[in-house]
């Protein structure tokens, strides 16, 4: 596993937007319901339900409302939630990935196009960001919850390709099928997963003066506060 340390920089996490605890249910919400229109409402066979019904009790969404709405999006009348992936150009060449849940796609255009005319940036043709980036399952570790060499070993006996660390974290990196067995099995040796999800890391960073820094992360931020923006991602180095 290679040792170099990327991950101070790898995104600029959702801070002010995720603050909001009803933003946080709904979003996880609609994860549910999209999970089980795509896998069924069994977590047993449905992997991606499995995941994130661990998020929500993670999250603290109370089990009955875990259950309603499994119960809710087998029903027909329920509206399934589209996932999409919008690439952008920010200042500097900077890329930026905002991947959505949306039930309504006008919507969610022409609120993009909104935040580019108030924020600046370009949207761009599919790929042409992507490409920078690969999809990898995520797991974060408090260093406070383990001992570094122990989990690494543990890390790397469950199928892990990578691990690194942040400031308060151990990072572990996934091939994204293999993201679930990892988390499951370092959950059963007694570690406790702070984070597990599948993310678009960069292959390559960007370094932008401090304008143009300042004018991305006003960009991405707009871009998070959007009510169908799940997450976004950007290969700007961060000072």
């Amino acid at each position: 596993m290679a040792g170099h340390s990327k991950w101070a920089n790898i995104k600029h996490r959702k801070g002010r937007a995720d603050a909001i605890k009803g933003k946080i249910f709904s979003r996880l919400v609609k994860e549910i319901i999209s999970a089980v229109k795509q896998g069924g409402p069994d977590p047993k066979s449905n992997s991606k339900l499995r995941l994130v019904i661990q998020k929500a009790r993670e999250a603290n969404l109370p089990n009955e409302n875990i259950e309603r709405n499994i119960k809710k999006a087998t029903s027909a009348d329920q509206a399934d939630y589209t996932e999409m992936t919008y690439e952008l150009y920010g200042y500097g060449g900077v890329g930026i990935i905002a991947e959505v849940m949306t039930d309504n796609k006008n919507r969610i255009s022409s609120d993009m196009r909104i935040a580019t005319n108030k924020k600046g940036g370009t949207v761009a043709t599919p790929g042409s960001v992507a490409f920078n980036f690969d999809r990898k399952g995520v797991i974060q570790v408090l260093k406070k919850n383990a001992v570094e060499d122990d989990l690494f070993l543990a890390s790397t006996e469950a199928g892990a390709e990578d691990f690194d660390a942040s400031e308060e974290a151990f990072i572990i990196t996934t091939a994204p099928d293999q993201l679930i067995q990892v988390k499951e099995k370092l959950a059963e040796l007694g570690y406790k997963c702070e984070e597990a999800q599948l993310e678009m890391i960069p292959k390559l960073y960007i370094d932008c003066d401090e304008e143009a820094q300042k004018s991305n992360l006003e960009l991405i931020d707009y871009l998070e506060a959007l009510d169908d923006v799940d997450a976004v991602y950007h290969n700007m180095k961060v000072e």
